[in-house]
């Protein structure tokens, strides 16, 4: 039986909903697991208990703000299942225009997971490629997950989420087997 991710998003604008397709379109590609892609809300947090894994997707506004969907939704948020849980992080933003606060929602997100017992893979090392020059969702260089940039580096997109999605499956133990 494959195991079963929960994506869940916060969109304004659909970018970070097309997002959690694209990379549900990628996991579920290899066979490893089937996913299920869903708006973040108070009732939908209720379902995390009905997965392995979660993926947790979210937009920064302004300067540094989360998007309505998860500033709703993150400060209710108790255990929910979240204790020992395996959770993956991804966030959209703008590293021109708000170079100061690039994809803040990824460590606002994760941060408050974290004290919930949450364990956060999917860390990356931004490459060179990231031009922004701060962001709350990065430690001693490392992001707590796969910053996207739809606003000027959208042909970097695809490219991004798969490799991010790959390794993520491999943090979860789902790494699909090689082919001989």
């Amino acid at each position: 039986m494959s195991a079963k991710i929960g994506i869940f998003f916060g969109s304004s604008t659909g970018c970070t909903e097309r997002i959690a397709n694209l990379i549900k379109e990628e996991i579920e590609a290899t066979g490893a697991a089937t996913c299920e892609v869903m708006v973040i809300s108070a009732a939908n947090a209720k379902l995390f208990p009905n997965f392995d894994f979660l993926l947790f997707g979210g937009s920064t506004w302004n300067i540094g703000e989360l998007q309505d969907d998860w500033g709703l939704t993150l400060p209710t948020l108790g255990n929910q299942g979240l204790k020992g849980k395996k959770v993956a992080l991804f966030g959209c933003g703008d590293q021109f225009g708000y170079s100061n606060s690039f994809v803040d929602a990824i460590g606002l997100i994760g941060d408050r997971i974290t004290e919930l017992g949450a364990q956060t893979v999917g860390w990356i090392v931004p490459d060179a490629s990231y031009q922004f020059e701060f962001s709350r969702g990065v430690y001693e260089g490392v992001m707590m997950g796969l910053p996207i940039d739809e606003d000027n580096q959208a042909a970097l997109t695809p490219q991004r989420v798969a490799n991010w999605t790959h390794w993520v499956l491999e943090e979860f133990g789902l790494a699909p087997a090689a082919v001989a």
